[in-house]
């Protein structure tokens, strides 16, 4: 049995899709035997390649990377302060590459090294960002055309974009939104959808941590009527307590979690049964050796999976995360996004490809995506900019994005 040992650890950063992504190369002795994984944290990339560069590097080149576990838990461990989205999103590319790694010398693709297939492909969701109401039902109506049974609408993008604003006469900079005008045409929306769709097609919603956790409560009892699939981030991560009577007063399925990384964020929300759909960004939480135990455990307490798959998701991000659900039993559905598209096929080759909405991973070893470095050059980062995320009430107030 061949002795691998790491030779280098490497990242890239580039926007297939006019959106930053990072992903991380680790190479071996064997130069036929490397691995790629998915660290992207668009806001806060460049700290992330830091850490990686900086830190992650020195600590693994000489190391066996076989032994995934043991270098998980020591990157971990070895910046003492953990459990923060730069220092996971490091470790993850890592961890993701490790795995790819692994499952190149096994001759396997992912799915077969976690038991094998439990389904034959991945049920997803795509998004419909309409305008108004009536817009929302014709491009649901394309959507149902191209195959899609599981969709989530919103209207005017996170907290809808309000006619009346009532403002002070000098505004501070920001997105503007009314949190009533938000929840009463979301209400009319679904009222609409179900008038037009009846319940053939699986609607879900994002409020985006846009409500206060009275009106979040509010909220999801108007919608209860209209059988949504799940009302996602009705509540943010600092008012995880209030999830526990938003989950006593509804009968709305819950999905909470793309903004997780810390265990305790989802530990108490799993053994409590607070959700009914884990949404973790896999990256954000470390990689696939904390996710496959978050996994088993979600399985354990009857919570099904339904990951995050931005647009700031590299093709091995979402690769990743299909590999997990195709191979989980408690696997309910996951996130694919419009602005995926020819670019992301052209630098990720391996892509999971979307038909009649459900994903479909390829059976090659590994995570199944390598990374076209050439074709990577073609499409360098963009400036940053974090406009979406400077949300505010009418009075000015910033409001989580």
């Amino acid at each position: 049995m061949n002795q691998f040992t790491i030779t280098n650890v490497s990242t890239l950063v580039t926007a297939p899709e006019g959106i930053n992504l990072l992903v991380v190369k680790v190479t071996t002795n064997d130069p036929a035997i490397f691995g790629w994984g998915c660290a992207t944290f668009t806001q806060r990339y460049k700290a992330v390649e830091t850490v990686v560069n900086d830190y992650l590097k020195p600590f693994l080149i000489g190391k066996d990377p076989q032994r995934i576990e043991d270098l998980w838990q020591t990157m971990t461990n070895s910046s003492y302060w953990r459990n923060g989205p730069v220092l996971n999103n490091a470790i993850s590319g890592v961890d993701m590459a490790l795995w790819d790694i692994k499952g190149k010398i096994a001759g396997l693709p992912l799915y077969e090294l976690f038991g094998g297939k439990c389904r034959d492909a991945v049920p997803a969701y795509i998004h419909v960002g309409a305008r108004t109401i009536e817009d929302a039902v014709t491009m649901v109506r394309d959507k149902v055309q191209q195959g899609w049974r599981n969709i989530r609408v919103q209207i005017g993008g996170y907290g809808g974009k309000a006619q009346n604003l009532h403002c002070p006469s000098h505004k501070s900079a920001g997105h503007y939104y009314d949190p009533q005008e938000y929840m009463d045409t979301t209400v009319a929306l679904f009222a609409r959808l179900r008038e037009e769709f009846g319940n053939e097609i699986s609607f879900s919603h994002d409020v985006h941590e846009r409500l206060a956790p009275a009106d979040a409560l509010n909220f999801a009892k108007r919608l209860e009527p209209y059988n949504l699939f799940f009302l996602e981030d009705a509540l943010p991560p600092e008012q995880i307590d209030w999830l526990a009577r938003l989950r006593q007063q509804t009968s709305i399925p819950l999905a909470i979690g793309e903004l997780f990384n810390n265990p305790h964020e989802w530990m108490d929300v799993l053994t409590n049964r607070y959700t009914d759909y884990l949404r973790l960004h896999i990256s954000q939480a470390g990689g696939i050796t904390p996710v496959r135990k978050i996994i088993a455990m979600a399985e354990m307490f009857g919570i099904r999976t339904a990951w995050h798959g931005p647009g700031d998701l590299s093709g091995i991000g979402h690769a990743v995360s299909a590999q997990l659900s195709i191979s989980s039993p408690n696997c309910g559905v996951q996130e694919w996004s419009n602005s995926i598209g020819e670019n992301t096929y052209t630098v990720f080759p391996g892509t999971p490809m979307i038909r009649k909405g459900y994903l479909y991973v390829n059976d090659q070893p590994g995570i199944g995506v390598t990374v076209d470095e050439a074709a990577a050059e073609e499409f360098p980062p963009v400036a940053v900019t974090d406009d979406w995320t400077l949300a505010r009430l009418p009075d000015g107030t910033a409001a989580r994005p």
